[in-house]
């Protein structure tokens, strides 16, 4: 992909469904009694992984672009290996469903996701009963589960949403209370939809959810609003350029997802939300971004635990826009991004480097100096769709031209990027 710079952005978009909520949406209707309806289903490739494997297991699923339909069963054992694909979410959520099934199966995927760590999932999930097989903790995964799965209470190690979520889709078929604590806020879209599709569950101040099981899922319609995540990489490009005006429609604006907004405008973005409506639990709005810097705003640029969990998506492109703010920005605490599709701190330090930048690599993070002039350059995606992403954003502040080998990844989580962000582009 060969990008030029840019003037300024404009115009008003509606993105694809979140794949976050396109994802557990799913799985909530294969377990709910009745038809679930899912309007705005993602687009990612990721999310079409989870529908795959649940198609797998015997559930009825019917797709026609971005509307589904799902008929809620009982799941039987897999014939074959289930294939998640690229999907992080698809292998680490779904072990959880699985957990719980009198059957045993496996779950694979591409050679990225079984490079991936699953020890934090394989740890609570046999602790309630399940028994894993893999390899050093890496998929391919066999999962024993057993129909009188544990409750238990845990403590995890480092936030996580999927773990999270593991633990609590594994818990509906517990008999007693499963808890789970953080410490730190992770993405809630878990609770969130338990508590909109009729299965009650608490989270408390000191960020301990709570689930008393068995439990049940009713299903129901729901329309899944615009991925917070995809929304950032337009937003910052609106921010970084004067001059620009954008409005994004429908947009999911859950807190542990729009951190990044907060954040932006603690660096002086011109960022708004308006006309806030809820949607199962899940607050949906529209953005609207000015182009330019207010410089004169004073904050904290070092981003670290405990915000890390709701920007884990987001720091690649935050630190393209670190290299923007006077005094830079510090990211630490987020090594976890060392064990993404690509290792994010990495691929996000070389292709800054190789655009003139500034930056320190840290086994937890990057100090990012700024401001700089960025300049076009031949980069790598590194066969990552949030650093293909991330880069589009600062070939369009750079000077010249820039390429981005592999591009082509960011279908596996929007398909649509590169049309959507040329349509509101002026060069």
């Amino acid at each position: 992909m060969k990008l030029n710079p840019a003037k300024r952005i404009q115009g008003r978009l509606k993105l694809p469904g979140d794949k976050s909520i396109s994802h557990r949406a799913a799985l909530i209707g294969a377990l709910a009694s009745g038809v679930t309806n899912i309007h705005n289903f993602s687009t990612a490739v990721d999310c079409g992984s989870t529908l795959s494997c649940l198609r797998q297991l015997g559930v009825r699923v019917e797709r026609h672009d971005s509307e589904v339909k799902i008929q809620g069963t009982k799941l039987q054992k897999p014939d074959a290996t289930l294939d998640c694909g690229n999907s992080g979410s698809t292998i680490r959520i779904l072990s959880g469903v699985l957990a719980r099934q009198d059957f045993s199966s496996e779950l694979s995927g591409d050679s990225s996701l079984n490079s991936r760590p699953m020890g934090r999932i394989i740890k609570p999930l046999e602790l309630m009963g399940a028994r894993f097989e893999s390899t050093d903790g890496k998929p391919p995964l066999v999962i024993h589960g057993t129909s009188s799965i544990q409750p238990i209470t845990y403590e995890t190690p480092i936030a996580s949403a999927q773990v999270k979520s593991a633990i609590l889709f594994a818990g509906l078929g517990a008999n007693g209370r499963t808890q789970v604590k953080e410490s730190s806020l992770s993405r809630d879209h878990t609770e969130r939809l338990f508590n909109g599709f009729g299965v009650k569950v608490i989270t408390e101040k000191d960020l301990t959810v709570t689930l008393d099981g068995p439990a049940q899922l009713t299903g129901g319609e729901i329309t899944v609003p615009g991925d917070a995540s995809s929304a950032a990489y337009f937003v910052a490009a609106a921010m970084l350029l004067s001059g620009s005006e954008l409005t994004i429609d429908g947009i999911g604006l859950n807190p542990t997802r729009a951190e990044f907004l907060s954040v932006l405008k603690s660096w002086g973005a011109n960022v708004s939300t308006v006309g806030i409506t809820n949607e199962r639990n899940e607050p949906v709005g529209s953005i609207r971004v000015r182009g330019g810097i207010n410089s004169s705003v004073s904050s904290e640029r070092r981003l670290d635990r405990p915000k890390i969990p709701s920007v884990i998506d987001e720091l690649p492109l935050l630190a393209v826009v670190g290299t923007q703010i006077e005094g830079g920005i510090e990211i630490r605490d987020a090594a976890e991004l060392r064990h993404k599709e690509s290792d994010r701190l990495s691929s996000t330090a070389t292709n800054l480097q190789l655009m003139g930048a500034d930056v320190e690599e840290h086994p937890d993070g990057l100090i990012v100096n700024g401001p700089t002039q960025l300049h076009g350059a031949e980069l790598d995606s590194f066969g990552d769709h949030r650093i293909a992403m991330a880069f589009t954003v600062a070939a369009l502040i750079a000077e010249g031209p820039t390429t981005i080998a592999g591009s082509n990844c960011v279908g596996i989580s929007f398909p649509e990027f590169f049309e959507l962000m040329d349509s509101v582009v002026l060069r």
